[in-house]
């Protein structure tokens, strides 16, 4: 089990000068609730709506194009077109995944799917797996995706505002799953031989994971996930752990009481928690030679709090953290690193922002 060197990190925190703020620009200031974004090899960005729009920009003019093939959404509360994902080898196989919400039996359920890019359409596009059961229910879809150092794709699955699902391994809500590129799922997984749990899911207790990301040493994909009335956490999946959720949290309920212990004997901690939530969306690990000050950085957005959130690490500790664009009040979606070390961000609004940020 994790336990928090609270004292030793906010030593550090202060021992280490805060950066200046980065110079922020932006790129294109009319996107609709955009969700998520990723960067092509030719260094093109594709970014989500909502709604249901996949568009593809170029970052020096802010140009974009709708781009067809795209499935149908549900589109209502939290849910619709959520994350997108070019494959690791997109420069030869023009692979384009995407989660969304999407009907079915009753209810809805968050989807993954991928097609070909091939100009401005998205061909062959298959779903290649849906996060059962569905149910009626217009949140906590989870979903993100990241490709880890042996190629193996992880997608984030919410509790769907039904918590007891995230303890039960027949369910996928509440819980990272782990797939081949095309889908399958691979021989190792940790349930893959027991008949009462689901052969995708790799671990599970999780309430809302909204940020996934691979750390570019170790090759692990970390995740974060929403708490409810603080306990946002930040965790690293491992093969057929407990992160808790919702046995085990620092969060409390919305009216104010306890939901349960901070830690239980058996049960995997965060490595970081926020409480009071900052409602984290979205992250990247930053590792370009452009901005040596923010070498050994993870970066997080946050919707309730307001502002991107820079973490210090110290391998898989963190040891300080500082909070960029408060003044800005922009709700922070998601955040990549481009091609040429600047940060990338798109804030959630119905006049929603692409920005560049550099190092001020």
């Amino acid at each position: 089990m994790r336990t928090h060197t609270v004292l030793f990190a906010l030593l550090l925190a202060f021992a280490t000068p805060t950066l200046a703020e980065p110079t922020v620009k932006t790129v294109v200031d009319d996107l609709h609730h955009p969700w998520a974004l990723t960067f092509l090899p030719d260094g093109d960005l594709m970014v989500t709506e909502r709604r249901g729009r996949l568009w593809h920009i170029d970052p020096a003019t802010g140009e974009r194009r709708a781009i067809d093939g795209v499935p149908e959404v549900d589109h209502r509360n939290q849910g619709g077109l959520l994350d997108v994902l070019a494959h690791p080898a997109h420069a030869d196989n023009r692979w384009i995944y995407l989660t969304w919400a999407g009907r079915c039996d009753g209810g809805n359920a968050t989807h993954l799917g991928r097609g070909r890019l091939e100009g401005d359409r998205l061909v062959d596009f298959k779903t290649l797996h849906v996060a059962t059961p569905c149910v009626d229910s217009g949140i906590h879809f989870g979903s993100r995706l990241a490709f880890d150092r042996d190629g193996y794709l992880f997608m984030t699955v919410g509790d769907r505002g039904e918590r007891n699902r995230a303890q039960d391994l027949a369910d996928h809500n509440g819980s990272v799953l782990r797939f081949h590129a095309d889908g399958r799922i691979p021989e190792d997984n940790p349930f893959v031989d027991r008949p009462d749990a689901e052969a995708a899911i790799f671990s599970y207790g999780h309430r809302n994971p909204q940020g996934a990301a691979t750390h570019p040493q170790t090759g692990r994909v970390w995740i974060h996930e929403h708490g409810p009335r603080g306990g946002d956490e930040v965790n690293i999946p491992a093969a057929g752990e407990n992160f808790g959720w919702p046995i085990q949290t620092y969060g409390r309920e919305y009216a104010g009481p306890e939901i349960a212990p901070d830690e239980v004997e058996g049960v995997t901690g965060p490595i970081h928690h926020w409480t009071p939530s900052i409602a984290p969306s979205g992250m990247a690990f930053y590792d370009h030679a452009a901005a040596p000050d923010w070498q050994g950085s993870l970066f997080v957005g946050a919707l309730a709090k307001r502002h991107l959130a820079r973490l210090r690490l110290d391998g898989e500790r963190v040891i300080g953290e500082e909070r960029w664009l408060e003044e800005r009040e922009w709700r922070i979606r998601d955040v990549e690193v481009g091609p040429n070390g600047a940060l990338w961000v798109i804030t959630d609004h119905a006049d929603g922002r692409l920005l560049r940020l550099t190092p001020g």
